[in-house]
């Protein structure tokens, strides 16, 4: 595994343990309905983790862009999918999005590569 996918997976654990340790029962809920926002239900997950990467990307989430990324990369999503879906939101948030853009694709480029 790349070294910033692997940084960044173990940070997110890392701190989502510790905020989960908190046990605060409203973020333990916003963690279950985001969980199980992106189960396979009307839409596919694949679907629902592109859905997500606009948002993310309309909302400049960093975090949440290489989340989304990740599992839509495990989800089977191509590269054109991707860069497509990119394009929808960077058309929706605006020029803004470029940076976020750049740093997505260098992301998917770690992903492509960690299993080359």
């Amino acid at each position: 595994m790349s070294k910033k996918i692997e940084e960044f997976n173990e940070y997110r654990t890392r701190m989502n343990e510790m905020i989960l340790g908190d046990n605060n029962k409203v973020i333990k809920r916003i963690y279950n309905l985001d969980t199980n926002s992106y189960t396979p239900g009307a839409l596919d997950v694949k679907t629902k983790e592109l859905l997500g990467l606009v948002a993310s990307a309309v909302l400049r989430c960093d975090d949440c862009i290489k989340y989304h990324l990740e599992t839509a990369y495990k989800e089977g999503v191509t590269t054109e999918e991707m860069m497509e879906t990119m394009s929808i939101a960077t058309l929706v948030g605006g020029t803004i999005v470029i940076p976020h853009l750049r740093r997505a694709r260098e992301f998917w480029h770690e992903l492509e590569t960690q299993n080359a």
